[in-house]
């Protein structure tokens, strides 16, 4: 089965989205509270109550957006090589998917590693 730039970019967004779950779930609330936001987390818990659940369900939501990461990564590195399309315009169309894929890809590992800091680090440094 050959892997195309584009469904690893799709890959690298679905690692984006679940990426950002974890930042909303519990670096958020977190960053909030240490800066003395409290009230401003329970105004956000107030108009957006599905947080709490997010918050409840913080290690599904870290497994599956580890998961996701680990996917793009891989799917990424095993596509390294695959050549681009021989059409000028296409190729630069390629090389341009797989530059924001490895973007993406990045930006989704930092916001990982944000989220699990807050989620599961940050607690025992106090």
């Amino acid at each position: 089965m050959t892997r195309t730039p584009a469904s690893g970019t799709a890959l690298a967004g679905l690692a984006l989205f679940t990426s950002l779950g974890t930042l909303l779930c519990c670096a958020l609330p977190a960053a909030l509270v240490a800066v003395g936001a409290g009230a401003v987390m329970a105004g956000l818990v107030t108009a957006v109550p599905g947080l709490v659940t997010l918050s409840e369900h913080k290690d599904a939501i870290f497994i599956v957006a580890g998961a996701a990461l680990v996917a793009a990564a891989v799917m990424r590195h095993m596509s390294r090589n695959a050549p681009c399309p021989a059409d000028p315009a296409q190729a630069a169309a390629c090389t341009r998917l797989r530059r924001r894929s490895g973007q993406m890809l990045a930006i989704s590992g930092a916001v990982y590693a944000a989220g699990f800091f807050f989620a599961y680090v940050m607690a025992y440094l106090e």
